[in-house]
Formats: structure tokens, C-alpha cells, sequence
């Protein structure tokens, strides 16, 4: 299994697992998981914060690992809220990531 199928397999799975536990109505479910994009986002600030020493009351409490965790915890609530707006959450995102690239490119 290729690796973009793999990851947006697991996307579904955490998708459902997510439907699964769900107890308020849907839109305030998807309201939320766009949300959580805001808490998981102060979660690299503070990983960042904590890795190079910024709070001196604190000193160094982060290393640059953790921040690549909680980035990587972005993306995967990024991917997972973009699959509750749409089932083709995939696809979206392929064609959104083609025009940024162009973008980019300059094309």
C-alpha cells in the first residue's frame, strides 16, 4: 500500500473513531474539530517556547523532537477535520496542494 493511501486510511479510521464517541449534534462536532486546530497550534508555540529556553522561569522544558511531534499533531487534526467537512477529504486536498504548488512555481 502506497504511502498516501495508508495515511488517508488512517485519517478514515480516526474520522470514525472520532463519530464513534461523538455526543453533541454533527455541526457542533465539525465546529469543534476546526477548533481543536487553534489548541493543537498553541501546542507547537508552547513546544518552541519551552525548546529554546523562552520562558526564564522555566528554562529549556522542550527539545526540538517535541515540537516535530506537535507539528505532526497539526497536520493530523488538520487532515482529520478537512475529512469531517468531506468525504473526499483526499482528493481536496490533492487539488488544493496542486495549486499551491503551481503557485509556487510560479506556473
Amino acid at each position: 500500500m502506497d504511502l498516501e493511501r495508508h495515511t488517508w486510511d488512517t485519517v478514515e479510521r480516526l474520522h470514525a473513531w472520532l463519530d464513534a464517541a461523538a455526543v453533541l449534534p454533527p455541526e457542533q462536532e465539525k465546529l469543534l474539530r476546526v477548533l481543536k486546530l487553534s489548541e493543537e497550534a498553541g501546542e507547537v508555540a508552547a513546544a518552541v517556547i519551552g525548546a529554546t529556553g523562552q520562558n526564564p522561569r522555566k528554562g529549556v522544558t522542550h527539545t526540538w523532537g517535541d515540537v516535530e511531534a506537535e507539528l505532526c499533531d497539526v497536520v493530523i487534526t488538520a487532515m482529520v477535520a478537512l475529512r469531517t467537512l468531506t468525504p473526499d477529504a483526499a482528493g481536496v486536498f490533492a487539488a488544493h496542494l496542486r495549486r499551491v504548488d503551481e503557485r509556487a512555481a510560479g506556473r
